[in-house]
């Protein structure tokens, strides 16, 4: 009697080990799935930045937008003004100024550098939100900076 106990227990253990682990894949895309909210401040009449805006809605974020004020969060929150673009945004406690990549984003949180957050400045042709029909497929060189909390940078990506 005891035998097939205990192989009744290792049957519903590997059932519901089964059970778990078929679960966790599809746990871990639930999880994934929920939007990472992003606040921008922008000009209103700003083409590129509701371009950069799209391309951040399609990478899983998802955005609220206030149509005024960049120069002053920008400013509130430390970011030196030499590294300054057409929008703010802040996310997961960073500050993202400019045409910063969704993936580069996504690394930002999941590295979690002590630091103030992301930079592309000025409006590189090439970068998301700056990557229209309207540019012919050009593609300026330009980087993605890691803003310390003192102001100085390093290089997070370089775009060749």
């Amino acid at each position: 009697m005891q035998k097939s106990q205990q192989r009744r227990r290792h049957a519903l253990r590997a059932l519901a080990l089964g059970a778990l682990a078929g679960a966790a894949p599809w746990a871990w895309a639930q999880k994934r799935a929920e939007p990472i909210a992003v606040e921008v401040w922008k000009d209103a009449s700003c083409g590129c930045c509701g371009d950069w805006i799209a391309h951040m809605e399609q990478n899983g974020f998802k955005v609220t937008t206030h149509d005024t004020g960049n120069n002053a969060v920008r400013a509130r929150l430390g970011l030196p003004a030499r590294l300054g673009s057409c929008h703010t945004a802040l996310v997961g406690g960073y500050l993202v100024e400019g045409h910063v990549h969704a993936d580069e984003v996504h690394r930002l949180l999941r590295d979690k550098p002590a630091a103030l957050g992301l930079a592309v400045p000025g409006m590189p042709i090439g970068s998301p939100g700056m990557d229209g029909p309207v540019y012919g497929g050009r593609r300026d060189a330009y980087d993605t900076l890691l803003v310390l909390r003192d102001g100085s940078t390093r290089v997070f990506r370089r775009h060749a």
